[in-house]
């Protein structure tokens, strides 16, 4: 490949989008949900995709290699959010699930954990009321103190305590402290798995767990000179400024994504 056909970082998003264009049968879009796709909600059950989303990505399927959302929330509830969309996966809980051929596949590691986290959930609700917000999500646990910030640090105690004796794993996020299996699964090793045919690749992330997805990008930069990530953040007041050192590109809002891949597209 020639070297005028490996931008350098940052890439501007006109060299992005046109090398997109080049390649598009080869390339591969990357998503997270909250923050990305949706505003930022008080209750986590009330993260919805912004108006414009769901045609955008379908439209973005029909043109690129493969569009995926990656995300700290369940398959199921990714798949209740877009019950339109035909041609993008779903990678849910940090890529412990996928949707595949319809089936929600959990990682098998993964499974000896469905009944602690049962019981995981019911001990954090008899631990923490509102506004604490306690999310079950079938392999995980989170508990968000974004309506009362005040309470992190004994949120975050009560959390790290219960991790630390029932061997689980700590992830951390924007106003939200999340207990995990301690099974070797993030949203760079989604990325990693999913690269590996591609000739380029984007990934819009909001979050600290989101870096994770632009190392992976980066590192099959390092071993495949053929291939070329971008890496885009989206703005907020939590996580913004180290996700923004991170990315080539930082855009405003879900909004704002939207109109991005939209204006991009009409480049093809």
């Amino acid at each position: 490949m020639a070297e005028t056909e490996r931008p350098t970082h940052p890439a501007s998003a006109d060299d992005a989008w046109a090398r997109t264009a080049r390649h598009a049968s080869r390339t591969t879009f990357f998503f997270d949900f909250d923050g990305v796709l949706s505003p930022i909600t008080k209750k986590p059950g009330d993260s919805q995709p912004v108006a414009a989303v769901p045609a955008v990505l379908e439209r973005l399927a029909t043109k690129v290699g493969r569009v995926a959302i990656v995300s700290a929330r369940p398959v199921d509830f990714l798949r209740d959010r877009f019950p339109t969309l035909t041609h993008v996966d779903f990678f849910g809980l940090y890529g412990l699930e996928m949707l595949h051929e319809g089936e929600v596949v959990t990682k098998p590691a993964a499974l000896d954990y469905v009944e602690p986290m049962k019981a995981l959930d019911a001990a954090a609700r008899a631990a923490f009321h509102e506004p604490v917000e306690v999310e079950y999500k079938r392999l995980s646990v989170a508990l968000h103190f974004r309506n009362c910030p005040e309470r992190a640090a004994e949120v975050e105690q009560w959390a790290h305590e219960r991790a630390e004796r029932e061997g689980l794993k700590i992830q951390g996020g924007r106003m939200v402290v999340e207990l995990k299996p301690p099974v070797n699964q993030d949203k760079g090793m989604v990325i990693t798995e999913t690269v590996r045919d591609s000739a380029t690749a984007w990934y819009f992330g909001d979050d600290m767990s989101d870096i994770r997805a632009f190392d992976a990008l980066r590192a099959r930069e390092a071993a495949d000179p053929g291939f070329f990530g971008m890496a885009i953040a989206v703005a907020n007041n939590e996580t913004g400024a180290e996700v923004s050192d991170a990315a080539d590109l930082t855009l405003v809002s879900p909004e704002a994504v939207a109109k991005f891949i939209n204006d991009g597209l009409n480049r093809f």
